[in-house]
């Protein structure tokens, strides 16, 4: 008889799939929002004042600036304060995504408006007070820089952070890298030399690798093993092969790298411990990035940008009677922009359509279970919020004791998938 049961690692789970700074981020981007405003105000109502016309313009600039910033933070609170409705199956983890969708749609459409009017300048120039152009694009830079600065720190790029609980009993960290770190390297101090043991994935499958560590240390591949001892109580007997320098394991390791290893050696056995470690490549990065800050922090850059280009191309006009640099300033920026908005539509878009940001987690969820005999009939792995993976497994096993508790135990060391459903079908094609 088919089982079909989501334990999401223990009952009563509930669905609360925010990002680690989630809370921080939103307070961020509050101050931003208060600083833009004040900014705005203080523009549109000196411009008024002075019958300065740029001044109001980019006081209105300002407000299109607080506008999307707006965007992010309402997203921030409106996910905060709906994370346990029920309503929301996977709970508001994804608000972010759409949220930095949306203002990536903005940021696009800013672009195309900046871009129209460079090209518009470029074809009739029009007289520029360089007197209150110059110093309202620095006060511009100088209100960009603090903005920039506020929003810093945070998961603008992506977040490494995994301390937001959510009931799922177990914490965040993440698989290796793709080579050995420091702490990976275990040493073994043997009457005949000190070892060191490593997991080596340098652009190929994980491997052991044991390197002498003193001058003269020499082992027979032969004679030396490796077995690891994992938490379900598996064992695999790893052989080795002598590579010149080192040992090396013939068989790959499978996924997860946490276990006990026992080093039998001439001498006696070694026991040695590995665990998960962080690893930094794209996927992991993809997985936790926060896109809505991210999206607020770009505006800001783009912002800064532009600023920036505003003055270069001011001051050169104002020296040289270039009129053109102006506008051309503008283009540039235009095109900064719009490059950003493409990248951020793409990735935030590929969340909302589910694609799945990190095919390592599915890979290694697919040779927990089939390492251990059993055939994965169908896997879905998705990014339900920042830093929080979720996994539908359908199994097809031989052994009749094992149900979803066994897989789910199998699974619970991947942290940073934190939602996860199985289906146990019997098979007596699986041994």
């Amino acid at each position: 008889m088919s089982e079909f049961k989501d334990a999401a690692f223990g009952a009563g789970h509930d669905h609360i799939f925010l990002g680690a700074g989630h809370e921080k981020n939103e307070r961020k981007t509050w101050a931003v929002i208060a600083l833009c405003s004040a900014m705005m105000l203080i523009e549109i109502v000196g411009g008024s004042m002075f019958g300065s016309l740029a001044l109001v313009a980019d006081g209105l600039h300002m407000s299109t600036h607080a506008g999307a910033m707006l965007i992010a933070a309402l997203a921030y609170t409106y996910a905060r304060k709906h994370a346990t409705d029920a309503r929301f199956v996977f709970g508001t983890g994804k608000l972010g995504d759409l949220a930095g969708f949306s203002s990536a749609i903005v940021l696009a459409m800013i672009a195309v408006l900046i871009g129209y009017e460079a090209v518009s300048r470029f074809l009739s120039p029009v007289p520029i007070h360089f007197g209150e152009a110059i110093p309202i694009a620095v006060v511009g830079l100088l209100v960009n820089l603090v903005s920039v600065w506020l929003l810093s720190g945070g998961d603008h790029s992506h977040s490494h952070g995994h301390g937001h609980s959510h009931g799922h009993g177990h914490g965040h960290g993440h698989g290796h890298g793709n080579h050995a770190h420091e702490d990976e390297v275990q040493k073994i101090f043997a009457p005949s030399g000190v070892f060191a043991v490593s997991i080596f994935e340098d652009g190929v499958p994980p491997v052991f690798r044991i390197t002498p560590a003193t001058e003269g240390s020499r082992l027979d591949a032969s004679a030396v093993s490796v077995t690891t001892l994992r938490p379900d109580g598996t064992q695999q007997v790893f052989a080795l092969a002598d590579r010149g320098t080192y040992l090396e394991s013939k068989e790959d390791i499978p996924e997860p790298h946490a276990f006990k290893a026992i080093v039998r050696m001439p001498d006696g056995e070694h026991e040695v411990e590995f665990e998960e470690h962080e690893h930094h490549d794209d996927a992991h990065e993809a997985a936790t990035r926060d896109h809505n800050i991210r999206s607020a922090y770009i505006h800001v850059m783009a912002d800064a940008a532009v600023s920036v280009l505003a003055i270069i191309g001011l001051l050169l006009a104002r020296a040289f009677g270039w009129l053109w640099m102006d506008p051309l300033a503008g283009v540039i920026g235009a095109l900064v922009i719009a490059n950003w908005s493409y990248g951020l539509m793409r990735d935030t878009g590929a969340i909302l359509l589910d694609m799945n940001p990190d095919r390592r987690m599915a890979e290694n969820v697919r040779h927990a279970i089939e390492d251990r005999g059993d055939k994965v009939v169908d896997l879905h792995v998705w990014r339900v919020g920042p830093g929080h993976m979720s996994a539908v497994v359908s199994v097809a096993t031989g052994e009749p004791q094992r149900d979803s508790r066994f897989y789910h135990a199998v699974l619970r060391r991947f942290k940073g998938l934190s939602h996860v459903t199985v289906e146990v079908q019997p098979s007596h094609a699986a041994a």
